[in-house]
């Protein structure tokens, strides 16, 4: 009887080594391939279960030549589940792969405005708030989704990157620019002088975003549960907007505010 080949391997092994303080650790298939196929994103190494790393290969097989080759050059090795779950959170649904990563590099609000300047339709999303880390990267989610420019938080007291915002964005925060700014208020009106509208949401608004009609360039600008948008953001808004919502409902979490307006923003072209 033949001996059945290995299968060829599309990551190489490597020597185990400490790791950098500054890194972070991606963890989850969705992000951790979207990671690896990002030339942008600086590779350390992988920590993979058997099962883990073969998902990821297969996986990684379809994709292009130039994908595979950059998830190539990540240095891999395989461990037991044990020794993966020790680099990682406590409770964090790994997949079997963890990928030690350099954060990725700043994204800049003027480089945003160029590559959405030439879109004939653009969104971008403006928090005005935003202290979970999930909630973050399943706004991610949704802009990648629903074809958003970017995503623009303020530098202050947001979350900073990390492996459950990117297990949250599934993939999202490799491909969606996070752009964080030093005042939240200016940036809105260098939005609108590149000829975005800022359209704030806010609960007791009296305009329907079902009934309203959105121009072509729009800043979707939504604050926290609950808390809503701050005085200088509301008042740099060019029209306030309400989501629709049954009375079994006060207000709607951040992520799924962000998720219907970018709906309703692509529905509308």
């Amino acid at each position: 009887m033949a001996r059945r080949k290995a299968p060829r391997r599309l990551l190489r092994p490597a020597a185990r080594r400490e790791s950098d303080s500054r890194a972070v650790w991606l963890y989850g298939s969705h992000a951790v391939r979207a990671a690896l196929v990002n030339p942008a994103r600086a590779k350390r190494r992988l920590l993979a279960t058997r099962d883990g790393l073969a998902a990821l290969e297969a996986n990684l097989a379809r994709l292009s030549p130039n994908a595979r080759c950059a998830a190539g050059q990540v240095a891999s090795e395989l461990v037991p589940r044990d020794r993966l779950e020790a680099v990682l959170p406590p409770g964090a649904v790994h997949q079997g792969l963890a990928l030690e990563a350099s954060p990725l590099p700043a994204a800049g609000f003027g480089d945003l405005m160029e590559a959405a300047r030439p879109r004939a339709r653009a969104a971008i999303v403006v928090l005005d708030r935003v202290a979970d880390p999930q909630n973050l990267g399943a706004v991610l989610r949704s802009a990648a989704a629903f074809g958003a420019s970017g995503v623009v938080i303020p530098d202050r007291h947001t979350p900073p990157e990390s492996g459950a915002l990117a297990k949250a964005a599934s993939g999202a925060l490799e491909t969606v620019p996070l752009v964080r700014v030093a005042n939240l208020a200016r940036a809105m009106e260098q939005l609108k002088e590149a000829g975005f509208w800022c359209l704030g949401f806010d609960a007791a608004a009296e305009d329907s975003l079902a009934e309203a009609d959105l121009p072509d360039k729009a800043a979707l600008v939504i604050g926290a549960e609950g808390a809503g948008l701050r005085r200088l953001t509301r008042e740099r808004c060019d029209l306030l907007l309400r989501v629709p919502i049954g009375p079994g409902a006060e207000s709607l979490n951040l992520s799924a505010a962000a998720a219907i307006a970018l709906w309703e923003f692509a529905r509308q072209a």
